[in-house]
């Protein structure tokens, strides 16, 4: 199998996209705080993610179905009706700019992964 397209990296691939995907949809909730009748947007994938391969794992041929899994991999993005202020926004800035720092700080973990793996094959290779 190659390292580079193995199954650890295409969960930091899928991660590093939702991370991204979740901290666009973040920035689109704050930057339309006060834009009436807007509604939250959430970016969904762990859940379903996690679901995609524990049935992946009780499959045929587990190893195929675990890559297919990852290879398609993909985010939701829903919005949520409910409403928090009068005119109709559904926006909580509190609880977006702390969900965007958490976000941040998920993705500084990813990319320290990334880093790990490709500093431990470099010094394979070398």
């Amino acid at each position: 199998m190659n390292v580079l397209t193995g199954s650890n990296f295409g969960v930091l691939e899928r991660s590093v996209d939702f991370l991204w995907a979740k901290q666009s949809a973040i920035l689109d909730n704050i930057a339309n705080a006060e834009t009436p009748n807007y509604k939250t947007k959430t970016v969904t994938f762990e859940e379903s993610f996690e679901q995609q391969l524990r049935a992946a794992q009780r499959s045929a041929n587990p190893r195929k179905a675990v890559s297919e899994v990852i290879e398609n991999a993909t985010w939701e993005v829903f919005e949520d009706g409910e409403s928090v202020h009068l005119n109709d926004n559904g926006v909580n800035v509190t609880e977006q700019s702390v969900e965007l720092i958490r976000t941040a700080y998920q993705l500084s973990q990813v990319y320290r992964s990334i880093t790990g793996n490709l500093s431990i094959m470099k010094a394979a290779i070398g």
